[in-house]
């Protein structure tokens, strides 16, 4: 790493000249086969199209004026965002962390103006929110707070998955409850459909508000435009997204139902740079894919066969390396017996890059416009990798 650059990343010795589709290109013209998305960013893949044409579009025409005045494009961005989901609004900001930020400051604003003294947030361990000061007190991993005490008060933390142990931290000072609906980092873990229903339940019985932070796993990544839509009962009241809502671009957003829209009067949040006309061009592309049912549809069924495959040909052959398959749609964990890293070194070498996660587990996170193909390939390299350890 370049001592002018902040030496905060464990960055590999590596970078990459250009990207097509799902591979990406050193300076030399070797080629990868990319199941990183830039870690769940990249969902239509690199260089696509029609988010090369709008970007050079807009970018021709505005490219920031502030939301001193009235982004036309920030409000059809909007509409297609609330049309297709339970969001009342939708608020503009440039990465996942100022997404999750916005929803606990929407927490604690909602219940000030009832005038309650509610402020608590419930959250739950092996999480990752961001890298924020409030976002890793959410967090609460020793990992991400080491160096930066005392955290912020008023996050709780229970077990992921278990509904009692929720339940045993409600009291009168409880506002709400933040959840991953499926756990990124922390391995690739989907909230249990029974655990969402019963927070479902539990909010509702003691007037709490549910925030989901799908900045990983929402925009289509599990084959819902949200992966709260996977338990049709379940009323969210919150959720963040962000990483594939600008398909490479920085943009993130905070959906909000009715009442909590109210709470966010004028002059209560903002953002110089969030919901700009650039970022709302790639937005608007991004959104006319993946919201048809068709592109949803392939991402559940293309997922389902990658999973079967890694069962089949790559578990059962490497039972001393590898151990199980998780995840839903196109976010997917390899569970690894041996270090992770060894597996993602190696296969790294047969030029598949994957990304590690906790529990010891190899993420997955292709371009949402994988193809049966790609999946053979995928297939083949990991069996050389394998082989090779």
């Amino acid at each position: 790493m370049n001592e002018n650059v902040l030496n905060v990343y464990n960055s590999l010795n590596m970078s990459f000249d250009h990207g097509d589709g799902v591979y990406l290109y050193t300076d030399d013209g070797t080629r990868y086969l990319d199941f990183t998305s830039g870690i769940g960013v990249t969902c239509l893949g690199h260089s696509h199209p029609a988010l090369v044409s709008a970007l050079r579009e807009q970018a021709g025409k505005l490219w920031h004026c502030s939301n001193l005045f009235k982004i036309k494009e920030q409000e059809a961005v909007a509409k297609k965002i609330t049309d297709h989901s339970f969001a009342h609004s939708v608020f503009f900001c440039n990465s996942g962390a100022e997404s999750v930020e916005a929803g606990i400051k929407a927490i604690r604003r909602y219940y000030f103006l009832k005038g309650s003294k509610r402020f608590k947030i419930i959250c739950v361990n092996n999480a990752f929110h961001g890298r924020t000061f409030a976002t890793i007190s959410a967090a609460g991993q020793k990992k991400l707070l080491e160096g930066f005490k005392p955290h912020l008060k008023g996050f709780e933390h229970v077990e992921f998955n278990n509904l009692e142990a929720i339940e045993k931290k409600i009291d009168d000072e409880t506002a709400g409850i933040l959840v991953e609906t499926v756990q990124g980092e922390g391995g690739i873990t989907p909230a249990k459909k029974d655990y969402l229903k019963g927070l479902n339940g539990l909010a509702k019985k003691n007037d709490l508000l549910l925030f989901f932070d799908e900045v990983q796993c929402g925009v289509g990544r599990t084959g819902k435009f949200l992966a709260v839509e996977w338990v049709p009962s379940l009323k969210p009241n919150i959720v963040s997204i962000a990483k594939g809502i600008g398909g490479g671009f920085p943009l993130g957003a905070l959906l909000l139902d009715k009442k909590t829209s109210a709470a966010m009067t004028k002059g209560s949040h903002g953002s110089t740079f969030g919901g700009n006309p650039l970022g709302m061009a790639v937005a608007d592309v991004v959104l006319n894919h993946v919201l048809k049912d068709d592109f949803l549809d392939h991402v559940r069924e293309i997922g389902y066969e990658l999973r079967q495959n890694l069962l089949k040909n790559i578990v059962k052959k490497f039972p001393k390396l590898v151990k199980g398959v998780r995840g839903i749609g196109l976010m997917i964990g390899l569970e690894a017996v041996v270090e992770n890293t060894l597996i993602i070194d190696a296969l790294r070498n047969q030029r598949l890059l994957t990304v590690r996660a906790g529990g010891n587990v190899v993420r997955m996170l292709p371009p949402l416009i994988l193809e049966m193909k790609h999946v053979e390939e995928a297939i083949q390299k990991i069996d050389k990798a394998l082989g090779s350890i």
